[in-house]
């Protein structure tokens, strides 16, 4: 998909589930896929914007994480988690 980093157009390939995560920030956060990308690309220091966003989604929800909200999902009890498959 396109994006436009400070006004330039640029691609990137992001799996389904990453596109529905970026989405779900944008909506949380109140701005656009361009708006993060274009932070994203200016606090990134090395590699591709791609692999940057994907970090940054991953940290995004990571620092969300809370032991309570773990508890309620069932994580730590010892079984496999597989919420994507």
């Amino acid at each position: 998909r396109n994006v436009v980093v400070e006004g330039k157009r640029t691609s990137i390939r992001l799996e389904p589930e990453m596109w529905r995560s970026l989405q779900e920030i944008c909506r949380r956060e109140r701005c656009s896929v361009h708006d993060i990308a274009t932070m994203v690309a200016a606090e990134r220091t090395q590699g591709s914007l791609t692999a940057a966003l994907r970090v940054f989604v991953m940290t995004y929800f990571r620092a969300a994480a809370t032991e309570d909200g773990h508890n309620t999902a069932g994580h730590g009890s010892g079984r496999v988690l597989s919420p994507l498959y």
